[in-house]
């Protein structure tokens, strides 16, 4: 009977002062978020780009310059004799071989073409292309960039400015060509320079502009640094060069022996 009073105690929404409390959850057990999953999320995100930041220029170059050597390969090979060509008598190609040939081929051509006998075969040569009306155009042209490209007292391409074009307040980049001679300089009445002007993200394409000096401006930034930073579409800026500050030392106010008296 003592038992059946107890539970109709409990059921009447009395507590029994000798039964124990309901124990409440601990915050502990609720659910929570797990945060070194979003740990481990971000550090496997960051490992793969850095992979990607440390292979893909690597790829890309080799991937380059192996194109590049194909196609010597494919081009230069194709021309010599199957009797005299090596990748006859192997199993596989030389990777290389054209590029190897073509390097001998003008050094044999340069060496020959210094002599004197040469230098004739060269005149006679010129001769006949200067008969062609329309290939001596072509063929004078591209001797004359080769020329200026090549040489070894050429200042082409040695400078970066930045110019306003193509309209006021808009600046560009420009590659400083040279001084510009002719009747381009007569007509104008002063002294201009060719600035080429190359184009995002081929800098091969772009304008040829004609400018004073007075309309550039020149910074320190290279040529290498201005091309990288045209290809990349503005992504790759190259920092600002720190002037060196002047040696106290070679200062007349700091230093007292190089005051006169």
């Amino acid at each position: 009977m003592v038992a059946v009073r107890s539970m109709n105690c409990h059921d009447d929404g009395m507590t029994d002062p000798a039964s124990p409390s309901p124990v409440s959850p601990l915050p502990d057990s609720q659910p929570m978020t797990v945060p070194w999953r979003r740990s481990l999320a971000a550090r496997l995100r960051n490992y793969f780009l850095a992979g990607v930041l440390l292979t893909a220029p690597i790829s890309i170059t080799v991937y380059a310059a192996w194109l590049v050597v194909d196609y010597v390969d494919s081009a230069v090979t194709g021309m010599i004799p199957a009797a005299y060509n090596p990748n006859t008598y192997l199993p596989f190609a030389i990777p290389g071989l054209g590029i190897v040939v073509l390097v001998v081929t003008l050094t044999v051509v340069g060496f020959v073409t210094t002599n004197f006998l040469g230098r004739i075969m060269v005149r006679l040569g010129e001769g006949a292309v200067a008969r062609m009306p329309f290939v001596r155009g072509i063929y004078s042209a591209v001797k004359q960039i080769f020329e200026t490209l090549l040489s070894d007292k050429t200042t082409s391409y040695s400078e970066v400015v930045l110019i306003e074009f193509p309209r006021k307040d808009m600046w560009t980049l420009g590659l400083v060509i040279g001084k510009t001679y002719g009747e381009i300089e007569e007509k104008a009445g002063a002294e201009l320079f060719n600035v080429y002007v190359p184009t995002t993200p081929n800098p091969t394409s772009g304008y040829l502009v004609f400018l004073p000096r007075r309309d550039m401006i020149s910074i320190e930034m290279t040529v290498e640094e201005c091309l990288k930073l045209l290809v990349s579409g503005g992504i790759v800026v190259p920092a600002a060069k720190a002037k060196a500050a002047p040696d106290p030392r070679l200062t007349r106010a700091s230093n007292p022996r190089l005051t006169r008296p």
